[in-house]
């Protein structure tokens, strides 16, 4: 029998998606991970992707988006559908996107808004299912500092 997919809740609080994703992207792509990023439209795919071209000086995350093409050859892919075109292992949902089937995947990675009540009781929801269907779930926070902490897991 397949492993279950760990789940990973992100709670934005302190800094919005624009600052915490690059970062995470990058040190999925050091773990040698392919990612699919699933946002909540074609247009907000399009923005994240756009802001990773410039979001440090010093660094360049490769992605790609529909409009790019190509991808199976993006190791990471921005996109509104539930779609693998890339053979991600890792897939990030933000910004309320619908968290479609996630077996076989390395880890799923929800990342919510803590300042919308809707998002954080989707969240919230969200938890309760994964657990219940067996499989591991963790919820993380940034502390005073900015490093993210783990705040609470649980396993199947």
């Amino acid at each position: 029998m397949e492993p279950m997919t760990p789940v990973f809740f992100y709670h934005l609080e302190r800094q919005p998606l624009d600052s915490v994703l690059p970062r995470l992207l990058g040190m999925s792509l050091e773990r040698g991970w392919r990612v699919v990023v699933q946002a909540g439209s074609e247009e907000r795919a399009e923005a994240l992707a756009a802001q990773l071209w410039s979001f440090e000086d010093n660094s360049f995350l490769p992605h790609g988006t529909k409009a790019d093409g190509c991808a199976d050859l993006q190791p990471v892919w921005l996109t509104a559908e539930n779609e693998n075109p890339n053979n991600a292992n890792v897939r990030f949902y933000v910004d309320g996107a619908a968290v479609g089937e996630i077996g076989g995947l390395t880890r799923a990675v929800i990342m919510f808004d803590g300042n919308d009540a809707a998002a954080v009781e989707a969240a919230r929801e969200g938890w309760k299912r994964f657990r219940a269907a067996g499989h591991e779930v963790s919820y993380w926070q940034q502390d005073g500092q900015g490093r993210w902490q783990n705040r609470a897991a649980a396993g199947a």
